[in-house]
């Protein structure tokens, strides 16, 4: 069974009550489990949560209801927000994604070269306010996967601030 994504803005602030998120489901799916009396039918839905400024997450939820599942899902998405730096509308280098079986290569590109994503990818770099970027998801093809490889992908970048007092550099050479 296939279902639409739907987006909608939400009517709520972050944690600092400043921007307004946005949240997006990427998957939702019935999953049952057979007990002696039967199946039990649940629904699981992941969602991405953003606010299109460098913070984004990635939530799960699973109830017996398809609405449920989703709230669910974005009150866990909310918790597991992270921050990206974002560099001229990019990421500032070059990254790899594993979760599982899953890897997606992350590389920053120049300005006019768009989302270059698919899938539940495209949805993240859209939410997280990246706006030039090149991914491939390789391996696996499971959503949910490829969707927290794509997370700890961009948790492992760091900003050029702390990679320059990191290297004790001035801001031209760690450019070069």
């Amino acid at each position: 069974m296939i279902y639409n994504t739907t987006k909608k803005n939400a009517n709520f602030q972050d944690q600092e009550g400043m921007d307004i998120l946005e949240e997006e489901v990427i998957s939702i799916r019935r999953v049952t489990k057979v007990v002696k009396g039967g199946k039990n039918l649940r629904f699981s839905a992941a969602v991405v949560v953003g606010d299109k400024n460098g913070k984004v997450g990635l939530g799960n939820g699973k109830a017996r209801e398809v609405p449920l599942a989703i709230k669910k899902a974005v009150a866990d998405a909310k918790k597991n927000m992270i921050d990206v730096p974002v560099l001229n509308d990019t990421i500032p280098y070059y990254s790899i994604g594993r979760f599982g079986a899953a890897r997606v290569v992350l590389r920053p590109a120049a300005a006019g070269t768009g989302v270059i994503a698919g899938g539940s990818v495209r949805v993240i770099m859209e939410l997280a306010g990246i706006k030039n970027i090149l991914t491939k998801s390789l391996k696996s093809k499971n959503t949910f996967t490829v969707a927290l490889a794509a997370i700890n992908g961009l948790r492992s970048l760091s900003k050029p601030e702390e990679i320059r007092e990191k290297r004790d550099i001035s801001e031209e050479e760690l450019w070069q």
